[in-house]
């Protein structure tokens, strides 16, 4: 046998591929920034923008009309407190830019929305603090609670814990059955590691943070504890799990997907992006083809979804 015959036209490659990326396995991650008049560049990720209310509404149609598979919503708040209150009020920009897309889309486009603090408190963090300033996980999971019904009742159908406290899953299922909204899904950040390549999510959601959320999310060291997680999630409720960060941790989207039952999701976060966008922008790569490349990576290591700023780019590059 000569597997080269196999390789020698790009129908015969595509015939025998082994994995697939298609428009309906992407997730685009958005922000909307509140009090915004026009779309505000963000400069550590070239082509994402915070969005205004209304740009956004026309983003989630480009995303209906390119077949996503979901569009997954991040607030900027113009005022931050210690509570993080703006993530739980129905009038903050979270909750209203859930209500938006919902109405603009429909059932077109699977509406998503970060449950976490950290975009809504002045200190960053993605719970509330006690006295000694260490996140207090227990009193955290009644405010993920109580958020968790906002975003129902907003038209969310599915939210995205991504604090990584103790037992939010099965606080968050409990509200939303007891809030009459069982149909909501819990996409479950379930291994959600300690990451040098976040910095620039943080500028996107104009973050407060100072020092690092070791302390809760997971030590880049360890990969059986990230499954052990997502089976946690799993037990308490989760109808999808999610490995964040996605390159540095592909090894773990295997185990967690050889693992669980429930599709399993990653994150091709913020500094993935900003890296290939520096090199492409420097010419060292062709940036089309390395999009392409690092979305089926993704997918080949096992991600049945993947979140990536490149959703619409990719979804239009894949119908070319």
């Amino acid at each position: 046998m000569r597997p080269r015959r196999l390789r020698r036209t790009p129908a015969l490659r595509e015939l025998v591929a082994e994995t697939s990326v298609r428009p309906r396995q992407l997730v685009l991650p958005v922000f909307v920034r509140e009090g915004a008049t026009q779309p505000v560049p963000i400069s550590s990720m070239p082509g994402v923008v915070q969005h205004t209310r209304d740009s956004l509404r026309s983003a989630a149609v480009e995303a209906a009309e390119l077949g996503l598979g979901g569009i997954m919503l991040f607030g900027v708040p113009e005022a931050k407190d210690a509570t993080g209150s703006g993530a739980v009020d129905p009038a903050g920009i979270l909750n209203v830019a859930i209500a938006d897309v919902a109405a603009e889309v429909g059932d077109a486009l699977p509406v998503m929305a970060d449950l976490c603090l950290d975009e809504f408190t002045d200190h960053g963090h993605c719970g509330l603090l006690d006295p000694h300033g260490r996140v207090d996980n227990d009193a955290t999971l009644e405010v993920y609670a109580e958020m968790a019904r906002a975003q129902a009742a907003a038209g969310a159908d599915v939210v995205g814990p991504s604090g990584m406290m103790d037992g939010q899953v099965a606080v968050i299922r409990a509200a939303l059955d007891g809030a009459g909204a069982s149909d909501v899904a819990i996409l479950a950040y379930s291994a959600k590691y300690a990451s040098a390549f976040y910095g620039p999510f943080r500028e996107a959601v104009d973050s407060s943070l100072v020092g690092d959320r070791r302390t809760y999310q997971q030590d880049g060291a360890n990969a059986v504890e990230g499954v052990r997680e997502a089976l946690l999630d799993v037990a308490q409720g989760a109808d999808m799990v999610m490995v964040k960060p996605a390159l540095a941790y592909l090894d773990v989207v295997r185990r967690v997907r050889d693992a669980v039952d429930v599709p399993v999701a990653a994150y091709n976060i913020s500094g993935e992006y900003a890296m290939l966008e520096a090199a492409a922008a420097h010419g060292w790569i062709d940036r089309e083809a390395a999009i392409l490349e690092t979305l089926t990576s993704i997918r080949r290591a096992g991600a049945d979804v993947v979140l990536t700023y490149w959703a619409a780019e990719a979804a239009r590059l894949l119908r070319a």
